[in-house]
């Protein structure tokens, strides 16, 4: 009998760990949707682009224009050529497992922010043909990953 006590409360404790896991997943998920929908936000979108950006869903993975991995992590943000005006957020930067940032032929001004520095994953960025300002933020020196910086 105490056997199955003991065994019942192994069960238990592993479910627990799994559901607190699949939570902080969760939150992460919605941590990368808030930053996205951040920038949706404060970018002009005629073409309807962005229109599958939904911030009520669990994560951005769903979305058009973003790859994510097998972990759910958004690790592509593909928005080039799409006649996006505005400028980019700080909260881009909350992005940690992106890899690659596409948004050459725009219409994105303003200064790039500091903050694209905390993504130590970012292999690409690219803002070829947008109308930003400003130098390049020294933060991204510090990027050891990023082989393409087109601007």
């Amino acid at each position: 009998m105490m056997d199955r006590v003991v065994s019942s409360m192994s069960v238990s404790a592993s479910l627990c760990l799994i559901l607190v896991f699949y939570r902080l997943s969760r939150v992460s998920s919605n941590a990368e949707g808030d930053a996205l929908n951040a920038l949706k936000t404060n970018l002009a979108d005629p073409n309807n682009v962005l229109q599958s950006w939904d911030p009520t869903l669990v994560n951005p993975c769903t979305w058009l224009h973003i790859t994510c991995g097998s972990d759910n992590f958004v690790t592509r943000v593909d928005l080039g050529n799409a006649n996006l005006s505005g400028q980019l957020v700080q909260q881009l930067g909350q992005l940690s497992y992106l890899q690659y940032l596409e948004l050459f032929s725009n219409n994105i001004s303003g200064r790039i922010p500091n903050e694209l520095g905390n993504l130590t994953s970012l292999v690409s960025l690219d803002l070829y043909l947008n109308n930003l300002n400003g130098p390049i933020p020294e933060t991204l020196g510090k990027l050891q990953k990023l082989r393409f910086l087109y601007g």
